[in-house]
């Protein structure tokens, strides 16, 4: 079994997120091993909320060059956690809000 923090690597802080947060969505990037029940779980033990559905996404690594050599950065997944209506917020994020 793994470790419910190293399914979640950490908060997604951008503007289209901080706009979802009014929303009870919070976006979150994760293990790329991790799937939807694992990070609901993850969620709901480390924040203590109510999960009502989990949407995730894996971005692919971007081209980058430095002279003559090229390579890609990381792949990464992001996920985005809805709550459910009765759940309460995330702290973390709503001290980022204001």
């Amino acid at each position: 079994m793994k470790n419910i923090h190293d399914i979640i690597r950490g908060p997604v802080l951008t503007e289209k997120s901080y706009d979802q947060i009014a929303d009870k969505k919070y976006s979150f990037e994760v293990a790329l091993d991790a799937n939807k029940i694992e990070i609901k779980n993850a969620v709901e033990k480390i924040f203590d909320v109510k999960v009502e559905s989990v949407n995730t996404s894996i971005h692919k690594g971007k081209v980058k060059r430095q002279g003559y050599t090229s390579g890609r950065t990381p792949r990464v997944k992001k996920a985005v956690v809805t709550l459910k209506p009765e759940s309460k917020a995330i702290e973390f994020f709503e001290s980022m809000v204001q």
